[in-house]
């Protein structure tokens, strides 16, 4: 097997490896309290079937947009795509291997300019530069499932890609339950620092229902 067919499998088995809603996904909707130090925001999220994003009952402009942002990462995570839809255009090569067994995937064909770093059928770390603005996530834990593995713990760094001085350093941690037959992210805290200045928000999801599929 020739170097890229196998950097192209191995980044293959662990791009089907996370885990995604199915076609079936009905969507679901829940409560939202959102906390940063004195400040407490509620109100009502939904995901569609279609993975269209709906915020209601927040007053604050700039928080109902930083909830449907956040929303729309956990969209862009538990969207299905075929590895053929995302990545069938591209080549791959493997890279070196860390002291950690993760191994580079460089990435040529990507017009976001990705490389990754895949741990057996993890990916654990994605680098992009888009325009002005380059980042790193890296994948510290992950939730495994029988249908796939979600990352519950990592971090990601902006950095200006000419200076490669950082702008902004971000912590996350998930937490996700099983609500019929699909997990769903019930807490998220995101740490962030930036300019020296740190600050924690915390996403409580509740009262989680799935929707119920329309009657035909």
């Amino acid at each position: 097997m020739s170097e890229q067919a196998n950097a192209r499998d191995l980044f293959r088995a662990a791009y089907e490896h996370r885990y995604t809603w199915d076609a079936n996904f009905p969507g679901y909707s829940a409560d939202i309290e959102l906390k940063q130090g004195d400040e407490v925001y509620t109100g009502h999220v939904s995901i569609k079937p279609d993975m269209s994003v709906e915020v209601s009952g927040i007053a604050d402009e700039e928080v109902k947009q930083s909830v449907y942002t956040q929303m729309r990462d956990i969209v862009t995570h538990r969207k299905r795509s075929s590895f053929e839809q995302s990545h069938g255009k591209n080549s791959f090569t493997l890279g070196e291997k860390d002291s950690s067994e993760a191994v580079d995937i460089l990435v040529k064909g990507d017009s976001m300019g990705s490389n990754y770093k895949i741990r057996g059928l993890s990916i654990c770390q994605v680098s992009r530069v888009m325009g002005r603005m380059a980042f790193v996530i890296d994948t510290h834990k992950s939730l495994e499932t029988p249908e796939g593995s979600l990352a519950s713990h990592y971090d990601a760094v902006f950095r200006n890609p000419e200076t490669n001085e950082i702008i902004r350093e971000l912590e996350f941690e998930d937490t996700f339950d099983k609500i019929g037959d699909y997990y769903v992210m019930t807490k998220q805290v995101v740490r962030s620092k930036e300019k020296g200045q740190l600050t924690t928000t915390e996403f409580n999801y509740s009262n989680i229902k799935l929707l119920q599929p329309a009657v035909v």
